[in-house]
């Protein structure tokens, strides 16, 4: 296991050693986000189980929705779940959504969504993982995303915006 570690960190640039720690890295080192594409997800009424050890425990049905962006375009597929906790020392909520997308040519592309709301607090980002199967979606497995959470007005629906790291 050693000396397969030893190989992955040989074969990362040596730009580390270089440069003293806490320096601002070089620019060509600075992730950039790129706007990948966004889902508009119809959701119910929460399933309120109620309060735990840890905090009061929630479920949002997933009924559907779109995906659309220049990356990507689709549905939602009606099924999946937002599992909320919401921990009663902080009132921070957790949140993590599990379901599944169906691009236009039919692949069907699991999502697993995670991050932390807290009231009053900036804008939800959360850290989603995606699978695909091999072929032309597989792009999305490999890639590295981060995703911006927004409640519309009405609450029956929420926009996730996906940013991929470049």
């Amino acid at each position: 296991m050693k000396l397969y570690l030893y190989g992955i960190v040989l074969a990362f640039p040596a730009v580390a050693a270089e440069t003293p720690v806490g320096a601002m890295p070089p620019a060509d080192a600075v992730p950039r986000v790129e706007f990948a594409f966004e889902e508009r997800v119809t959701i119910s009424p929460a399933v309120v189980l109620g309060n735990t050890a840890l905090g009061h425990r929630q479920y949002i049905p997933i009924t559907g929705g779109t995906v659309a962006g220049p990356k990507l375009k689709g549905q939602v597929v009606p099924g999946g779940w937002d599992f909320q906790l919401t921990y009663s020392a902080s009132d921070c909520t957790q949140l993590s959504a599990d379901y599944f997308l169906k691009a236009d040519d039919g692949t069907v592309i699991h999502v697993l969504n995670e991050g932390l709301f807290c009231p009053g607090g900036q804008r939800s980002w959360m850290r989603p993982r995606l699978e695909a199967p091999k072929g032309a979606h597989e792009w999305l497995t490999n890639a590295t995303f981060v995703a911006s959470l927004d409640v519309e007005p009405d609450g029956k629906a929420v926009r996730i915006r996906f940013y991929q790291l470049k």
